[in-house]
């Protein structure tokens, strides 16, 4: 994502024009040197504008200026009014929880940008019993680590409550935020087999009607 520079200043209405430049009135025309033609002046790069959304439900709000992930969630927090640390993660032009349509590090101009924010807070206790737990853990770049893929037939998988989606808050009331992915992973990795512990999840706001809480089977497909 790149910062995209202001418009100039338009020309007073009636001052002649030059390759597009305002000069005051009388002033001479520069002649450009012979044969060599004036240099033709940068243009005006347009601002993006960005469309979005709460993804549980909202008005649609306009954002522009961002450079990164954190800007993007401090731009989103500021047209809706809340904190950018309730924002999960994106997804590009679905509110579902999609991990297909992630937000990744690239926006086009087209796509519409829905905000998945905090829901409400789960805990569930899971025994080791097989080397992997079956799940693949992403970032939101701000300090959140989520469930991308649920395996089908792992341990995890078994664990109706846990959703694709789900952020994952704290492992044994460890508190893993601000920890990057594959710091995630590696604690999850490292914990002795046969021996239960608990997660501290986070699920996305659903909107009204979707199921979904902290007791229902989840809906999201597990991979």
């Amino acid at each position: 994502m790149r910062r995209v520079g202001k418009h100039g200043r338009q020309a007073q209405e009636g001052s002649p024009m030059e390759n597009g430049v305002g000069q005051e009135p009388g002033t001479p025309e520069s002649p450009a040197a012979e044969g060599i033609p004036a240099p033709r002046p940068p243009r005006a790069r347009p601002r993006l504008v960005f469309h979005t959304q709460l993804a549980h439900g909202s008005p649609t709000g306009r954002i522009e200026g961002f450079t990164n992930v954190k800007e993007l969630y401090a731009k989103i927090a500021e047209v809706f009014g809340i904190s950018p640390t309730e924002i999960l993660f994106c997804t590009l032009n679905t509110h579902k929880v999609d991990m297909q349509k992630l937000l990744g590090g690239q926006i086009g101009l087209e796509d519409f940008i829905f905000a998945h924010v905090r829901g409400e807070t789960k805990e569930v206790e899971v025994t080791k019993t097989e080397d992997a737990l079956g799940l693949t853990i992403t970032d939101n770049g701000a300090g959140y680590a989520f469930i991308k893929r649920i395996k089908e037939g792992s341990i995890i998988n078994r664990i109706q409550t846990v959703c694709v989606g789900d952020s994952i808050e704290a492992i044994n009331d460890h508190t893993i935020v601000g920890c990057r992915h594959y710091e995630v992973a590696r604690m999850l990795r490292e914990l002795p087999r046969a021996q239960p512990f608990t997660l501290r999840l986070v699920q996305p706001k659903k909107a009204f009607g979707e199921s979904g809480g902290g007791v229902s089977p989840c809906s999201c497909p597990g991979e």
